[in-house]
């Protein structure tokens, strides 16, 4: 059986533990290591300070065989990686002439003059092999030492992704022939997790040992996570195949993607293939479903537009709500969200409209309405559909939630719906 190979990832800078920015350097560099059959153990992140740093990278040394660094490798004097790698290697700091070639042409183009904080951009630890760095200065290093693989590379997301993806991939591939890992995503909605678990227990309770299951919450859903390892990529994705063909029958209703689609994504194909379009009413959710929708590359062959009606006298006059349906029911029943539904589909000549109309909190709820009361609703030219959600108590959870719950509605709508208009 092949050994795993370990890796550990360290992100330095200050502004991380300060919370300045957001480490998503991490999350990507073990999705992209996993995908080559390098199993992420532990990650950790250290300011800069030299001592901290040795004291990680010791630690890591006893931990793992391969150490990814980002971070720390810019111009100025806080950024110490190359210095602190040179302590921890025992080596000097030497300067690199394809570095500098690098450098100098990066300025050049640029039309700007180098100074010698630019210029040390090219000086590395003696025992460093360079890893040209083709999106900016700061170059990415690969280190072989007792036994051990590091690499440093620099924290801006995008320069350390092209580095990770065209030059230390490869390369780690090489060295370790690793063993091939295999993920199955099975995306569900609608479901907690602890009901998909029962519905799935027979079935999980007889995967094979080679198989490992992972459930991930997410807001609204779960993914289900298969994972197998072994040296042959075809068989793996058969033997991955074969248990998604066991197990869809179970949970069919609830399943709207595999591996990368979105809810959103999903939504969108299926108003593609019935050649329908989308408008949107919203209330509580203030836009965002509209957000999602329109964050997808070319959602504007479906999507039309839609109408923001926090007030009720947008209710009205943009969307045709009845100031009798208001009195007597309120912004957030089912009448009001069936006919705001029906409103924005006529208003911008749709096929298809969606509705949201809610207290998302955190006041403005009643005794009979409390906070986490949500209407939502679908209308197409046949039917118009609502539903009434019951969410907690906080604010920015009920919006995600609202705009999941809707576009699910509508992507069952959309199922149902045989004859294309």
């Amino acid at each position: 059986m092949t050994n795993m190979i370990r890796a550990e990832v360290i992100t330095i800078g200050d502004e991380i533990l300060f919370g300045q920015i957001t480490d998503t350097n991490t999350q990507w560099i073990g999705t992209e290591l996993t995908n080559i059959g390098i199993r992420v153990t532990r990650k950790s992140s250290v300011g800069d300070q030299a001592d901290a740093i040795l004291q990680i990278f010791h630690e890591a040394h006893q931990r793992a065989d391969v150490i990814i660094i980002t971070g720390g490798l810019g111009p100025t004097k806080d950024d110490i990686t190359k210095k602190t790698l040179c302590t921890y290697f025992g080596v000097g700091m030497v300067r690199n002439a394809e570095a500098l070639a690098l450098v100098t042409s990066f300025f050049e183009k640029r039309g700007r003059a180098m100074t010698d904080l630019n210029r040390a951009q090219a000086d590395l630890p003696a025992n460093a092999l360079y890893i040209q760095n083709d999106w900016g200065t700061a170059p990415g290093m690969w280190f072989e030492h007792d036994k051990r693989i590091y690499v440093s590379l620099p924290g801006v997301p995008f320069e350390m992704k092209h580095l990770m993806s065209n030059r230390i991939l490869p390369k780690l591939r090489e060295h370790f022939k690793t063993p091939v890992i295999k993920h199955k995503m099975i995306r569900t909605v609608g479901i907690g997790e602890s009901f998909l678990a029962e519905r799935i227990e027979a079935w999980e309770d007889a995967l094979p040992e080679s198989i490992k299951l992972a459930y991930l919450p997410s807001f609204g859903g779960v993914k289900l996570r298969l994972t197998t390892t072994g040296n042959d990529e075809a068989t793996l994705d058969q033997q991955l195949a074969d248990q998604v063909e066991k197990v869809l029958p179970l949970i069919e209703k609830n399943v709207f993607g595999f591996d990368e689609d979105e809810l959103e994504v999903v939504v969108g194909r299926l108003l593609q293939e019935r050649n329908l379009t989308l408008g949107i009413a919203e209330s509580c959710t203030g836009g965002f479903v509209s957000s999602q929708i329109t964050k997808i590359p070319g959602s504007s062959a479906y999507f039309w537009g839609s109408v923001v009606s926090y007030s009720n006298v947008v209710k009205v006059n943009q969307l045709g709500v009845d100031p009798s349906t208001l009195d007597q029911f309120g912004a957030v029943s089912e009448e009001t969200v069936r006919q705001m539904a029906e409103g924005v589909r006529k208003a911008l000549g749709t096929n298809v409209g969606i509705a949201t109309s809610g207290i998302a909190g955190p006041d403005g709820g009643t005794p009979d309405k409390p906070v986490g009361t949500i209407w939502i609703a679908c209308s197409t030219e046949q039917r118009t559909v609502a539903r009434l959600l019951r969410l907690g108590q906080y604010r920015d959870q009920n919006i995600q939630l609202t705009s999941t719950y809707v576009l699910n509605m509508l992507r069952e709508e959309l199922l149902s719906m045989n004859a294309e208009v």
